[in-house]
């Protein structure tokens, strides 16, 4: 009696691993970035624009030093806050209203997936961002110091943070709803976040309001870090604290549609 083919499937039906389906669903995030220049403007254009008018005009008493070491580090947060937040909200608004986020809803990919998709591929593209933003800086200037090893674990703390928050917006507003919201929320943590300008030009009340806010953690950490050298470990605990509230909130109120 002959033995039975082999009736297998090669390769074996399933889901791929956690780590493909994410690191797909980054690069899909990094060339959908890449590809649109509204975003690029949003991303680039806009920090490279602050940082050349608030060096080069003496528009504010910045304090002491040379006015570049008081913007370049207040304009990489800006640089994350527009690529993690602002450009991350809007993008995922009209995915999700023009149903891209149901037709991911329906594969392997889960929500954990998604958002850790989407959080990787801001990372890759912050790369290009503080890239160009650190070169632009030296060229003013700029002398960083050795502050780079806690700089680099802050930014990575912001865009956890601003991630989390951009996506808790998209993925509980329309998306005509989303893109003013991130775009007004982006002006308003602009000019509250001390990324060009100090806050202790504001009122007392108003100095309070905004230490607490993750953009002016991440701009106070980040000068902690390249003029002093230290460890800002307040400014960090806000970001912590932020990266929690918007990735928890973001993984409990998310909609596919």
């Amino acid at each position: 009696m002959s033995a039975l083919p082999d009736l297998s499937f090669v390769p074996a039906p399933g889901a791929a691993p956690l780590w493909r389906r994410v690191a797909a669903a980054t690069a899909v995030q990094l060339r959908t970035t890449l590809g649109n220049g509204e975003q690029l403007l949003l991303q680039l254009a806009i920090p490279v624009l602050v940082l050349l008018v608030f060096t080069l005009a003496p528009i504010l008493d910045l304090g002491p030093g040379p006015r570049i070491a008081f913007v370049a580090p207040g304009v990489l947060a800006l640089a994350i806050l527009s690529a993690a937040f602002t450009g991350q909200a809007i993008a995922t608004g009209f995915e999700r209203r023009y149903g891209v986020l149901k037709l991911l809803g329906a594969t392997p990919l889960g929500r954990g997936g998604l958002l850790a998709g989407k959080t990787l591929g801001v990372l890759a593209t912050e790369l290009l961002q503080i890239a160009v933003l650190v070169v632009i800086s030296l060229l003013l200037g700029w002398r960083p110091g050795g502050g780079w090893g806690v700089a680099i674990p802050l930014l990575v703390l912001g865009t956890i943070a601003f991630s989390g928050l951009g996506l808790l917006v998209a993925g509980t507003l329309r998306a005509e709803a989303t893109l003013g919201a991130a775009n007004l929320l982006y002006l308003v943590l602009l000019v509250l976040g001390g990324v060009a300008f100090p806050i202790r030009v504001f009122p007392g009340w108003l100095q309070a309001v905004s230490s607490l806010l993750p953009i002016t953690a991440l701009t106070d950490g980040l000068r902690a870090a390249f003029s002093a050298g230290g460890v800002p470990w307040a400014d960090a605990l806000i970001l912590a604290v932020w990266a929690v509230l918007g990735l928890g909130g973001a993984a409990l109120t998310f909609r596919w549609e």
